[in-house]
């Protein structure tokens, strides 16, 4: 199975999460060749459905990539979809955290609400694709705290932790994360979908 991610630091985070299924896991890294998705969706189901499909029909391979969004209240819900470029094509994950602590200056602790969703896509090498969704709630914090994970997580706090995602260990992340609620569903379509199919002789799930 492909993770159809280039994202480093996300592949660490699923490859942790499926470490207790037997299957191979590959990256976009083993697969150089093929030219890169452009994640020009306008939603975050849009750029998760076409990363899979055609990373899946690229490498020929059963492939299961995600989209993750931010939406804060306070903005309408902005960045969104764009959170990872928010600040720029090429923003670092400083830079788009400051631009979003920027924009939130001044609004107060009770109406810094907002939500990570993760929407992760399924699909087999024909391009047939199940999706899947997780999501979770916290705070915008007023500075950076903790220097763990990436993208947002020094500066989204969860209530019922007490801790910015940045300040949480990968095992603590992962027992609460958008992106881990979301991978437990997959999970379940990857047993269904790609084990059983395995065990059964009709597929790989290599």
């Amino acid at each position: 199975m492909v993770l159809g991610t280039g994202n480093r630091h996300k592949a660490q985070e699923i490859q942790a999460l499926l470490a207790d299924l037997p299957l191979q896991i590959h990256t976009l890294a083993d697969f150089p060749d093929i030219p890169e998705v452009i994640e020009d969706g306008d939603t975050c189901q849009a750029n998760a459905i076409k990363k899979a499909r055609e990373t899946a029909m690229l490498t020929g391979h059963w492939t299961l990539a995600d989209d993750t969004g931010l939406e804060v209240k306070a903005l309408g819900g902005r960045p969104g979809v764009y959170a990872a470029r928010y600040a720029g094509a090429n923003a670092t994950y400083a830079d788009n955290c400051r631009k979003l602590l920027t924009e939130m200056a001044g609004i107060s602790a009770d109406q810094r609400g907002a939500r990570f969703v993760t929407v992760m896509a399924l699909s087999d090498p024909q391009g047939n694709v199940e999706v899947v969704e997780g999501v979770l709630s916290g705070n915008i914090t007023e500075t950076f705290y903790g220097s763990q994970g990436f993208g947002y997580d020094p500066i989204f706090s969860v209530a019922e932790v007490g801790k910015t995602l940045a300040e949480m260990s990968l095992t603590e992340k992962n027992q609460i994360s958008h992106r881990a609620r979301a991978l437990q569903q997959a999970k379940e379509l990857l047993k269904c979908r790609l084990l059983s199919a395995s065990s059964s002789g009709r597929s790989a799930a290599r």
